[in-house]
């Protein structure tokens, strides 16, 4: 069975930070691209950041840019999302999917986790 599970969400203070983890299982990880979403209430779902199995490239929103950093432990089947300077307009359920392919399009992925909230205070 995959599961994608996301943990580590929770309220910050704006300028704070936290650290997001996304653990998957029941298929191979390194066949699969990982990527991180957000959806706020009433806003579609948008891509975050995403990272490629076959080279390790990385992508970001531009509103992230500079402030989020994704990394992968493939050792613990694991991403991550280190989340910096956080401002009230991050905050939103987050959610990790896996992909074939890397990209920012919720549509590409195949596989979602639950998610996990994220609140930013000001």
């Amino acid at each position: 069975e995959v599961q994608l599970v996301e943990s580590g969400g929770g309220l910050v203070q704006a300028g704070g930070s936290l650290r997001l983890s996304c653990a998957a299982s029941g298929f191979t990880f390194d066949d699969y691209a990982i990527g991180w979403f957000r959806q706020a209430p009433g806003k579609e779902r948008e891509g975050v950041s995403c990272i490629s199995s076959s080279d390790g490239s990385t992508y970001y929103a531009d509103s992230v840019k500079g402030r989020f950093t994704i990394s992968s432990d493939n050792a613990k089947n694991t991403v991550y999302l280190q989340m910096n300077s956080l401002k009230p307009e991050d905050t939103a359920v987050y959610y990790c999917a896996a992909a074939v392919v890397a990209s920012m399009t919720p549509g590409e992925y195949d596989y979602w986790g639950q998610g996990t909230q994220v609140t930013v205070s000001s």
